[in-house]
C-alpha cells in the first residue's frame, strides 16, 4: 500500500506530525521548543528567515511608534506657536519706526515762525527796485520764488477806519500825493495801512495790475494784523512783482486810470 502523502498548507502551520517531531528531535536550540513553526514562501523550514522576519517586523513597529510620537510632538508645538502667535501684536515682531517727516500743522507753525521773524526785523530779500519809463519805480523779483511763498510786507502806519479816513482827506488837498492807503477788515473791523511816508520799504512800491503774481493776506502777529503779499503763482527772477490793488470805484479809477489794467 503506497503511503499516503501529505500536502503542507503553505499559508500556516505544518501540520505533518511526524515531520515535526523529527525537526525538534534532531536540534537542541531552544527556539524550537513549543514554538510555532513557519514555512518559506518555497515550502521549507527556515528558522533563520523566520526570525530576521519577526525583527524586521518589529523594527517597523518600532519606526511607526517613533514617527507617530514625534509628530505628536510637532503638532503639540505647532498648536503652542500658534495660541502663542494669536497673543502678540505686530509690534512684538517689527519695531515702530518714527516718521522723520513733519505734519501740516508742524509745517505751519514753522512757517508762521520764519514769517513772524522776517516782519518783526524788517528783513526783505529777493527783490529791487527799477525805473521803468513812463511808468515810475517797480519792484523785481531777484531771485525765484515758489507759489504761496512769502514776498514781502505792505508795510505802513496801522489805522482805525476813523483815523484813515481824516488822513485820506488831508492827502486829497494834495493832488502829488500817491495812493498808498490800504483797506481791509480784520475780526469785524475795518483797518488801513498808510504805506503814505516814504521809507526804503519794497512794499509800497510793488505796482498794480489785475493779473499780477502776488495777492495780499492777513498775517497775525500777537493779535497784531500785518499785511503781507505772498506769491500767488510761480514767479521767476527777473520779473517784475505785481498784485491787484482791488479798488475798482468810479472815482478811484477817474483819478488813477491804470487801475483799469
Amino acid at each position: 500500500m503506497r503511503s499516503q502523502e501529505h500536502t503542507p498548507d503553505m499559508s500556516g502551520d505544518i501540520v505533518c506530525k511526524s515531520h515535526l517531531d523529527s525537526l525538534v528531535s534532531n536540534t537542541n536550540s531552544p527556539i524550537h521548543d513549543k514554538k510555532t513553526i513557519k514555512l518559506s514562501p518555497d515550502g521549507r523550514y527556515s528558522p533563520k528567515g523566520s526570525q530576521q522576519n519577526d525583527d524586521q517586523s518589529n523594527s517597523h513597529k518600532k519606526n511607526r511608534r517613533r514617527k507617530e510620537r514625534s509628530k505628536q510632538k510637532v503638532n503639540r508645538i505647532c498648536s503652542s506657536v500658534g495660541r502663542n502667535f494669536q497673543n502678540r501684536k505686530v509690534t512684538d515682531y517689527y519695531h515702530i519706526r518714527r516718521s522723520s517727516r513733519k505734519s501740516k500743522t508742524e509745517l505751519k507753525c514753522e512757517q508762521k515762525k520764519l514769517i513772524d521773524e522776517l516782519i518783526t526785523n524788517g528783513t526783505e530779500e529777493g527783490m529791487k527796485v527799477r525805473e521803468i519809463e513812463g511808468k515810475g519805480r517797480a519792484v523785481f523779483a531777484t531771485r525765484c520764488f515758489q507759489k504761496g511763498e512769502y514776498v514781502v510786507e505792505y508795510h505802513g502806519d496801522l489805522l482805525q477806519i476813523t483815523d484813515a479816513k481824516q488822513r485820506e482827506a488831508e492827502y486829497a488837498q494834495n493832488p502829488a500825493t500817491g495812493c498808498y492807503m490800504y483797506y481791509f477788515q480784520y475780526l469785524c473791523k475795518t483797518y488801513c495801512v498808510d504805506a503814505t511816508k516814504e521809507t526804503e520799504r519794497f512794499g509800497r512800491l510793488i505796482n498794480h495790475s489785475k493779473n499780477g503774481n502776488c495777492q495780499t493776506k492777513l498775517h497775525d502777529i500777537n493779535g497784531v494784523p500785518h499785511l503781507i503779499l505772498v506769491a500767488s503763482r510761480n514767479i521767476d527772477e527777473g520779473e517784475e512783482l505785481l498784485y491787484d490793488y482791488g479798488d475798482r470805484s468810479k472815482a478811484s479809477i477817474a483819478a488813477h486810470p491804470w487801475l483799469k489794467y
